[in-house]
């Protein structure tokens, strides 16, 4: 491992593997990893029972806590923090992934009516099945999220589309989608019509210790999705042409990064529902602190995802008592205006 120049002049630090990092990115990756445990530590230290850092750190040393502490904790807080984290992560990496195939800024699983795919394959799985597994409703939002990439291939074609005409395709989609999920809600029992409506806001109420056992091989899946995919990516955003000139088999790569995405994008929906607008903020927002692209800028996007979800969810439990916030509302209630900001600096900094 040593240090070395890159071919734009940047420092950078090289493994012995060949793989190299911008000494830039390294630093914005470790800033942001110390807002995530700033994050970590506030998340804790909100809620309604009184406990914190402190009655953490006594856990962690083998210490007893009242039964009502360790519950807040280990039961509530925790998987809360490491679920939102991981949907967070998974969601924007979904995004910050689409983007480059799709040649899109805008490219996002909702806007494509990817999620939407999910939530409606689930809605319906649920309406003839209202005790299904959870495997079999993980399946199933894979299977409706896999169905819609599939319908936007077919409707747009040849490898030459445009950005705008797959966006465009996507939102037809969607909003077919979205009539039947509408459907669905106004037909099904009354009970499940509620459960539905409430998830379909995102939730991380939900949030325990099994979830987050079920959902943690495809995070760590994720992390190795990074290093595989990050070359191709890079390729990507020269434009299919020279993607293909440099080696880049658009055939078969274009495909399996897409499922891969779906892959990612109806997990997320599946642990906590649909988080809107999460794929387009956190790769935008990654972009607008750091020049990073490939690997980097896929980590990079994925630690973004993470930390705004967990700051969503801090805004849920801080919200007054017999207050119900969503995450879904406290996410667009963080996220849109740092969107138009960073949209405003970005256009002063082009000055």
């Amino acid at each position: 491992m040593n240090f070395g120049q890159a071919t734009d002049g940047q420092r950078v630090l090289r493994f012995a593997n060949g793989l190299q990092m911008r000494t830039r990115d390294i630093k914005v990756g470790l800033c942001l990893f110390t807002i995530t445990i700033i994050l970590v530590a506030i998340s804790l230290n909100v809620g309604v029972t009184n406990v914190g850092i402190r009655e953490f750190t006594h856990m962690l040393f083998g210490y007893s806590l009242e039964h009502h502490q360790f519950y807040a904790l280990w039961v509530v807080r925790i998987p809360h923090i490491l679920l939102g984290f991981m949907v967070g992560w998974c969601a924007a990496l979904a995004g910050a992934i689409l983007q480059p195939i799709a040649r899109n800024p805008l490219a996002d699983p909702g806007l494509f009516g990817i999620s939407q795919g999910s939530m409606t394959m689930i809605m319906v799985l649920l309406a003839f099945v209202p005790s299904a597994p959870k495997m079999l409703i993980v399946l199933a939002a894979l299977v409706g999220g896999l169905i819609v990439a599939l319908v936007l291939t077919l409707l747009v074609g040849n490898n030459r589309a445009s950005g705008l005409a797959i966006l465009l395709m996507g939102i037809a989609v969607s909003s077919v989608l979205s009539s039947v999920s509408a459907f669905l809600i106004l037909y099904l029992p009354t009970e499940l019509s509620l459960n539905l409506a409430e998830w379909m806001q995102g939730s991380l109420f939900q949030a325990s210790w099994s979830i987050i056992a079920s959902f943690m091989p495809l995070f760590l899946l994720s992390i190795i999705g990074i290093l595989i995919t990050g070359p191709a990516l890079n390729r990507y955003e020269l434009g299919n042409e020279l993607a293909t000139s440099f080696g880049e088999p658009i055939k078969y790569s274009r495909p399996l990064l897409m499922m891969f995405s779906v892959l990612l994008s109806a997990a997320s929906v599946t642990a906590v529902g649909p988080l809107s607008f999460l794929g387009i903020l956190a790769p935008h927002l990654a972009s607008f602190i750091s020049s990073a692209t490939g690997r980097a800028r896929l980590f990079l996007s994925a630690l973004v995802g993470g930390n705004l979800v967990i700051t969503a969810d801090i805004m849920t439990k801080a919200a007054p008592a017999g207050v119900f916030l969503p995450i879904g509302l406290s996410f667009t209630l963080v996220g849109v205006p740092l969107f138009i900001l960073t949209m405003r600096l970005r256009a002063l900094r082009k000055r």
